[in-house]
């Protein structure tokens, strides 16, 4: 299963919206958001896709009870709140948004793979966990391209935990 890993969209509808239309287009069948979506409404450009969504809310949260309210709606977005554990394609991922927590989610050994943002820069670890193996963490950047970061994203393949920068070009950039 491939998924398409994301993380602060900071409102950037138009790249959200391309990244996920992209990842599909490579056989992206989920999406992970990790953090900073801030206004809700931003998250509605994904509901046509109808592929499941698993947001959490970052340090720039926006409205959180109208990001709750959207999620419970008849649509395919799951917001998790701060955090989130879930299991896709019998991998077992943890989601959140600070790269110190998720660091250390990584040592538990409990998760396959961990996700976080918050940092605006793509990172890639196998972090030695207390069970005596690796966990990988992954982070994708800003999509939102923040600060004058590329918009960036991940496309993951969850079966052998492989994982491909995407940049948006910058003609999507400043539209």
């Amino acid at each position: 299963m491939k998924v398409c890993i994301l993380s602060d969209s900071h409102d950037h509808i138009p790249l959200l919206d391309y990244a996920v239309g992209q990842a599909i287009a490579e056989g992206a069948e989920a999406v992970l958001h990790c953090g900073d979506v801030v206004a809700p409404s931003t998250l509605h450009c994904l509901i046509k896709y109808q592929i499941p969504v698993h947001v959490i809310h970052g340090n720039n949260s926006g409205d959180l009870y109208t990001l709750g309210m959207l999620a419970n709606k008849e649509n395919p977005i799951s917001y998790h709140g701060m955090d989130a554990g879930i299991t896709l394609a019998e991998r077992r991922i943890f989601l959140v948004h600070y790269p110190h927590y998720a660091r250390a989610m990584a040592a538990t050994g409990d998760w396959d793979l961990v996700c976080c943002g918050h940092s605006h820069k793509v990172r890639f670890a196998q972090i030695p966990n207390i069970r005596g193996g690796t966990t990988h963490l992954v982070n994708p950047g800003t999509i939102g391209g923040v600060a004058k970061a590329p918009a960036t994203y991940l496309l993951a393949d969850l079966e052998t935990l492989e994982f491909h920068v995407r940049e948006i070009p910058k003609s999507i950039e400043h539209q």
